[in-house]
């Protein structure tokens, strides 16, 4: 089982601004869907207004990798924390359409300068033997974020109303705001092997020989993260659920990711990152594959919980490969990388999804989602 990280007290206050900041993004993803479908907004709508989340971090995830290399993280994660505060905060004071898009772009691109830069801390946080451990650590705590968000974004809807959600979820990154203006968290300053760049550029990040598998991988592990957490919130709409049902839909699988990732030290004593990777692929692609034969709170909870357990143990080994497998004084870069090819299916996931939802349906959603990530994991065991 995962050991508690007593003995790195600057881990445990980094991954507690995380969680306050992935709280704000996972309740925002959910406000956002549930206020749009309540305006009247169609799946494909929907579909657009989530991909916004990750459009402009799909394009400047590497820049800002660059960047924490360059200039140290303190200040992209300060930035980006004010900008999760300023987004969410801006439906509540100005309601309509129009705030809900910009929202959505603000929130994302926030979250984006928040955390490249807090991986690339994450890995530098302690020696190399222990950066697995300290991935599955930040992981774990993004885990309980998953599981708040949505819970307390459905809770308040009920309870209080949109508007009510919005000012609640932007208060909580004041708290990562406040801690990194102030400067008293230690952090990674500069890494002198960037100073003067790099010639061959992002390009040979994603033809590297160790790394591109590892890319390929986490590109599949994100169509299964993404899709579930847009189309739960619609599909439980369709079929009547409340507000409160949805988000304890979303938070049964953030706590399955919590539970598989708190055992990661003995997973890991029993497979290597590969083998692992391989495992979350099919485990996923098979909860898919089932989703459309579900019609109600409790079985959707119960795959949930399983397709959790599936991609929960993933996160920890694809960055812990990125972290190994990295050029020299480069892994910021390499974790843009990584953020700017999530992005980029989290834009295409949303459209792919309104597109298909609105014309055939849910069911070859989940079907084609299941059969791409089940051919991946079988496609993945030949991979060197």
């Amino acid at each position: 089982m995962t050991r508690l990280p007593g003995r790195n007290p600057r881990l445990v206050a980094l991954i507690a601004l995380g969680i306050a900041n992935h709280t704000a993004l996972g309740g925002s993803r959910v406000v956002i869907t549930l206020e749009a479908l309540r305006l009247g907004a169609s799946t494909a709508v929907v579909g657009v207004l989530l991909a916004l989340y990750a459009l402009l971090p799909m394009v400047f995830a590497v820049a800002t990798g660059r960047l924490s290399d360059r200039v140290g993280v303190r200040r992209p994660m300060l930035v980006g924390s004010v900008a999760l505060a300023a987004g969410s905060a801006l439906p509540a004071v100005v309601p309509g359409f129009a705030a809900l898009f910009v929202s959505a772009t603000v929130v994302g691109v926030g979250f984006m300068l928040f955390q490249v830069p807090a991986q690339n801390a994450t890995g530098e946080m302690g020696p190399p033997e222990d950066r697995a451990h300290n991935f599955s650590l930040l992981a774990l705590g993004y885990s309980i974020s998953g599981f708040f968000g949505p819970l307390v974004a459905g809770l308040t809807i009920d309870h209080g109303g949109f508007a009510a959600a919005f000012a609640v979820l932007a208060l909580l990154p004041v708290v990562p705001a406040v801690v990194l203006a102030r400067g008293r968290l230690p952090l990674p300053g500069p890494h002198p092997a960037r100073a003067g760049g790099h010639a061959g550029g992002a390009l040979e990040l994603v033809t590297h020989r160790k790394l591109r598998w590892v890319f390929f991988v986490n590109a599949l592990l994100a169509i299964g993260w993404d899709l579930h957490t847009i189309v739960i919130p619609v599909y439980g709409a369709k079929i009547g659920l409340s507000a409160s049902a949805i988000g304890l839909i979303l938070a049964s699988f953030a706590a399955a990711t919590f539970v598989v990732r708190f055992s990661m030290r003995w997973i890991v004593r029993h497979a290597n990152e590969r083998q692992v990777l391989r495992a979350s692929l099919l485990i996923a692609g098979a909860v898919y594959l089932l989703f459309p034969f579900s019609d109600g709170a409790p079985t959707l909870m119960a795959l949930s919980f399983c397709l959790g357990l599936g991609l929960g143990m993933s996160q920890p080994m694809v960055m812990s490969l990125l972290h190994s497998h990295a050029p020299p004084g480069r892994m910021g870069e390499a974790a843009g990388v990584r953020m700017s090819l999530v992005q980029a299916m989290a834009v295409a996931v949303p459209l792919a999804f309104g597109a298909l939802g609105a014309t055939a349906g849910l069911t070859p959603v989940f079907w084609s989602v299941g059969a791409c990530l089940a051919a991946g994991g079988l496609l993945a065991k030949r991979a060197r």
